[in-house]
């Protein structure tokens, strides 16, 4: 097998990388992109496997990033997909190192953070692209010989023939230029007296495979001058460079959704909490019209978001196949979420099948909302999970819809909803309570209902409604006297 060497590096007049391109990084990212995007490194960043990087004086943060690197063999301009990856003539391993202490002084380019000497590792060995197949690829990262990374390209956001294409339609691609791929998940930081390696093999067996890139981490001495931008950390660039805030050593961050608030919320009804939100002015508030799967349940959770557009056949062709905005959206649902649907009320497909709701169910979803179709409702009516929809129908989303984007402002069933806002939902509806709403929101209902159950009692003993619901002072006294005696037995008890 051929190695990298120093011709290599010399022949590589661009490197080329793709920001994001992997579903599991995209996931651990909380945003998947809709098309690749890029920025260069320097030519002088590329160094030889065994080589040593340093961690610059005064740095925090160097985050290595297991790649998959392609070299040109042939100058591409404005090539097709179908004919794109006869352009790149060998496959290698990468590492795209940088320093997050520095991501704030070029935003977006990436210059210094990502530029430096040594940042940008290939090789050891060059596997022919055309000895393989360019989804049939797996890239493992070890740090200090723990495995960190291990991924395959079958499920690529944007697969390799389409970013040479892509790239090849403003810029001509020359032979020994290099484009990084991108890198899954478990990237993280290495410290001085590191070792980071990165191998790239074909996944059918007895495949190629390049080897070991291996890159010790050594500390800089050389302080950065005073005219130029000096390293600077917070807490989210150490989220981002270790991958959370668990593995940085981080607080887990205050939740929207305390557990005491959802307690709070879920121990009233959303008849309550309607009309509390109707005295502070908030009356279209209401998911209408859906039926839920499982109406004994009552629901609350932080809204995701998932809106469809009406089908137009050149754009599904675009935007409904591959990783789309339905499945990012379902592999990307967190713990306790409910995932809104934008499906415009249109009745004639489905929104949700089998399949996609186990994996919502699975990933701990608390409930689908679609003001559209489930198919396969059978199956999805037997989960435990509960979805909100407006029927059944048999018809797949293309039909009548293209899956188009996440995490936006949308509209379901008559209301706005935004990621974040929090949903209640029991059998007499669906509520969206705006997340700075929710604590005394739910305090005053709580209050509320607690002053029904003496109305229901009174009501009971043969009093009529009339000042007594609502109160009017003698009775309010007479409740608070009431609550006060229970408050009493309670705490003796």
């Amino acid at each position: 097998m051929e190695q990298v060497n120093h011709g290599t590096l010399a022949a590589a007049g661009k490197v080329i990388a793709v920001h994001v391109n992997y579903p599991s990084r995209a996931a651990q990212r909380g945003r998947t992109p809709e098309q690749p995007s890029y920025f260069l490194k320097p030519s002088s960043s590329l160094a030889l496997s065994g080589s040593t990087v340093e961690r610059p004086a005064g740095c925090e943060l160097l985050g290595y990033e297991g790649e998959i690197a392609l070299i040109v063999g042939k100058p591409a301009r404005r090539v097709g997909i179908e004919d794109a990856w006869s352009h790149v003539e060998w496959v290698t391993a990468s590492n795209d190192l940088g320093i997050y202490d520095l991501r704030y002084a070029d935003k977006g380019s990436n210059l210094r953070s990502k530029g430096g000497d040594g940042f940008t590792p290939i090789g050891p060995g060059l596997i022919p692209a055309d000895a393989v197949d360019p989804a049939g690829l797996r890239i493992r990262t070890w740090h200090n010989g723990d495995l960190v990374q291990d991924d395959t390209t079958e499920d690529l956001l944007f697969p390799f023939a389409r970013l040479v294409a892509d790239l090849s339609q403003l810029l001509t691609l020359e032979e020994g230029d290099i484009i990084l791929t991108g890198t899954p998940a478990g990237a993280s930081v290495a410290t001085p007296g590191d070792v980071v390696e990165v191998e790239v093999s074909a996944t059918a067996d007895g495949g190629l495979a390049t080897g070991r890139l291996a890159t010790a981490v050594e500390e800089g001495t050389t302080a950065f001058a005073d005219f130029g931008a000096r390293p600077k950390v917070d807490d989210l660039q150490r989220e981002e460079a270790y991958g959370s805030r668990v593995a940085a050593g981080l607080p887990a961050p205050v939740p929207v959704l305390s557990a005491a608030l959802k307690a709070k919320l879920e121990s009233v009804c959303t008849a309550t909490l309607s009309s509390q939100l109707r005295k502070r002015g908030l009356n279209n508030v209401s998911i209408d019209g859906l039926t839920s799967t499982r109406p004994e349940k009552r629901i609350v959770g932080l809204a995701r978001t998932l809106r469809y557009v009406p089908n137009r056949e050149d754009l599904f062709k675009t935007h409904g196949g591959g990783f789309n905005a339905q499945k990012r959206a379902i592999d990307t649902v967190n713990e306790g979420e409910i995932l809104v649907m934008e499906a415009r009320g249109e009745k004639g497909t489905g929104t949700i099948g089998d399949i996609l709701a186990l994996r919502a169910q699975v990933r701990g979803a608390a409930a689908i909302i679609t003001d559209g179709g489930v198919r396969d409702f059978a199956a999805v009516a037997a989960m435990d999970m509960p979805t909100y929809y407006a029927n059944p129908h048999p018809a797949v989303l293309g039909r009548r819809h293209i899956p188009w984007d996440t995490d936006i402002t949308i509209a379901c069933g008559g209301t706005t909803v935004q990621p974040g806002d929090i949903i209640v939902a029991d059998a007499d509806g669906i509520l969206v309570i705006p997340p700075a709403l929710a604590e005394e929101l739910a305090d005053d209902s709580i209050a509320q209902e607690r002053e029904e159950v003496f109305i229901a009692e009174m009501v009971e003993q043969g009093h009529g409604v009339d000042g007594l619901y609502p109160l009017n002072a003698q009775w309010r006294a007479r409740y608070q006297e009431w609550a006060a005696a229970r408050e009493a037995v309670s705490a003796h008890d």
